[in-house]
């Protein structure tokens, strides 16, 4: 089952790209995460969401809260 991220902006709206390449697993999918944040940040991404086969599995802002 593929893992992507979902990108969302501030107003939560989909941003551009809206979507990560599919990931084989979690973990490589938060791994990618850990090392490409700060980029997706400076792209205006503020929130992202991990998504596994089309479900949601959670959510989280790229800035502290």
């Amino acid at each position: 089952m593929p893992w992507t991220w979902r990108y969302l902006t501030v107003r939560g709206e989909p941003a551009t790209p809206a979507s990560s390449d599919p990931f084989p697993t979690q973990a490589d999918a938060e791994s990618w995460l850990g090392e490409s944040w700060r980029g997706l940040l400076d792209s205006g991404v503020e929130r992202v969401t991990l998504m596994q086969d089309g479900r949601e599995s959670y959510t989280m802002p790229l800035t502290p809260t």
